[in-house]
């Protein structure tokens, strides 16, 4: 029984890059269009991004869109999708030039242009960047005053529970529940997932609090696959502090939840990385020392406070001149853990920042479930492969954000045929405590996992499984975290060497028998993740 009941021609979940571009280039093309976000329309994840959006305009001499594919190919360890490469990032001007038009306000640089900065795995200064370094602020501040400017209709406190679908499978509407619980429908015929990753898998992250993987989860209820769930990449420079432990006046321990970042573009404005005894480390690692890309310079890190004992590096920004208004954000949350980044090294370490993997898509959204799309971080577009090149995703949010409006317009025009009632998803799931499955992943599938290690997690968050209907917010992202849990693990540990982001101690190197074969999840009919025997579609258009 439904509280209410509502009609859409799409459905937009989440309000940050990728959702909120599809929904204005939606309604633009006559579109009755709906986002709806689980919390206020900026909670997500783009307002954190701080380095900005990666884009060859034309007017860096020395650079080329041909040099931003193939870094971004090198980052990728093998796995992108070339041609989904190349269309992504070639349309990257023009989604810049959109969104600037819809008010974004880019940083300035000299003789007219955009300023540029260059960060971890880029072979140029090809950044544009807002705020100094809040450039996802920005970029959120814009859409959401151009959806506001438009009146598109945006339902807060509403958390996605599942796609409807009719008897063929084909999408029909959306399953919600309010703040209060209270359950609603959106009837459409297209639904776009637009959610974020699923950062909150670990005890420490640069993800928000709605990073719980739920469109992932929805995604695979619904019958859609998912891919290379295994590639987490953890960010390399997280602010480190302590937090004060319970019942004790002076034992801490590392803080855990949504920590600072420390963005890559401070790398790339010249800062260095310290080991405890003040020693550059990275020259040693990489040809592009300390701008080696995220999985190089992550690892690095993990290696060093192993063998030295530490609970974390440096990074000295101290040669950076004007940091604070370089880098106001970051500059403010080393002050407020007293830390002076002009008169000392920062201390950093690594956390879980993004989800190189994600629902398995084509190169315009389109899931394997009619009626069903992703963008963003939730989809795997064959763009990152084994490991994201930096600031390459706000420009995947604005390319295939765009994409997807234009693919529902022209799927709208192909009739579907009659069908029955709207089919309803069976309402039990799994469900595992958070603070169980965050401290198995953390403990087992961070930087560095091995058999033993994945297998004992997998036990310990079964062991604390059971079945149960989510009645509330924190329900369906504790189900969806169980569900990612379960997944993350199973590809992890099917994948028998080490490749990008995913590291693993008893399978050292890199094995080319796995070169361009990305694992494709999908759930059994007892509605759990199970590594398919196949792999995910390469170079779809």
């Amino acid at each position: 029984m439904t509280a209410w009941e509502a009609e859409a021609d799409l459905v937009v979940v989440g309000s940050g890059v990728a959702g909120l571009t599809a929904a204005l280039d939606a309604a633009e093309a006559g579109l009755r269009v709906v986002v709806v976000t689980k919390d206020a329309a900026d909670a997500g994840s783009t307002r954190w991004a701080q380095g900005g959006v990666a884009v060859v305009v034309g007017d860096v001499p020395g650079d080329s869109v041909e040099a931003h594919v193939a870094d971004t190919l090198a980052a990728g360890g093998g796995l992108s999708d070339a041609g989904a490469v190349a269309e992504i990032i070639a349309e990257g001007p023009a989604a810049v030039a959109r969104l600037r038009a819809r008010g974004a306000d880019f940083d300035p640089g000299p003789g007219g242009r955009l300023a540029r900065t260059r960060e971890g795995g880029h072979s140029a200064f090809r950044v544009v960047h807002a705020g100094g370094d809040a450039t996802g602020a920005e970029i959120e501040r814009a859409l959401v005053t151009a959806t506001t400017d438009r009146r598109l209709p945006l339902l807060t406190g509403h958390v996605a529970v599942d796609a409807l679908r009719d008897e063929r499978g084909a999408v029909s509407g959306l399953a919600v529940l309010d703040d209060a619980g209270r359950p609603g429908v959106l009837r459409a015929p297209a639904v776009l997932l637009a959610t974020g990753g699923y950062g909150q898998l670990y005890a420490s992250t640069t993800n928000p609090e709605t990073a719980t993987g739920d469109g992932i989860a929805l995604a695979l209820r619904a019958g859609a696959t998912a891919a290379d769930l295994e590639f987490v990449q953890f960010h390399p420079t997280v602010l480190y502090t302590e937090d004060l432990l319970a019942g004790s006046s002076n034992r801490r321990a590392p803080a855990v939840g949504r920590r600072p970042l420390v963005t890559e573009a401070v790398r790339g404005e010249g800062a260095v990385l310290l080991d405890r005894a003040g020693r550059r480390f990275m020259t040693a690692v990489h040809p592009l020392a300390d701008l080696a890309p995220r999985d190089v310079v992550a690892a690095a890190i993990t290696r060093t406070l192993a063998d030295t004992g530490a609970d974390c590096v440096h990074l000295d920004a101290r040669g950076i001149e004007g940091f604070p208004q370089r880098f106001p954000t970051v500059y403010a949350a080393c002050r407020a853990a007293g830390i002076d980044p002009v008169r000392e090294p920062i201390p950093v370490t690594p956390a879980a920042h993004y989800a190189c993997g994600g629902v398995v898509t084509d190169r315009h959204g389109r899931t394997g479930v009619p009626g069903l799309y992703a963008a963003g971080e939730v989809a795997r577009t064959g763009l990152h492969g084994a490991n994201r090149l930096a600031s390459n995703s706000l420009l995947e949010g604005l390319v295939v954000g765009a994409r997807v409006a234009h693919a529902v317009a022209a799927d709208r025009c192909v009739p579907r045929p009659a069908t029955a009632e709207v089919l309803a998803p069976s309402p039990a799931v799994a469900l595992a405590p958070r603070p169980v499955v965050q401290r198995a992943m953390t403990g087992a599938a961070g930087i560095g996992r091995d058999a033993a290690g994945l297998a004992a997690a997998s036990d310990v968050v079964e062991a604390h499984t059971a079945l149960g209907v989510p009645v509330d917010r924190a329900g369906v992202e504790d189900a969806a975290l169980t569900l990612l849990a379960q997944a993350v693990l199973a590809a992890a540990g099917t994948r028998t060497e080490t490749r990008g982001c995913h590291v693993r101690t008893d399978f050292p190197e890199r094995d080319d028998v796995w070169q361009r074969q990305s694992l494709v999840v999908a759930l059994d009919p007892d509605g759990r993740p199970v590594v398919r025997d196949e792999t995910a579609a390469v170079g779809a258009a």
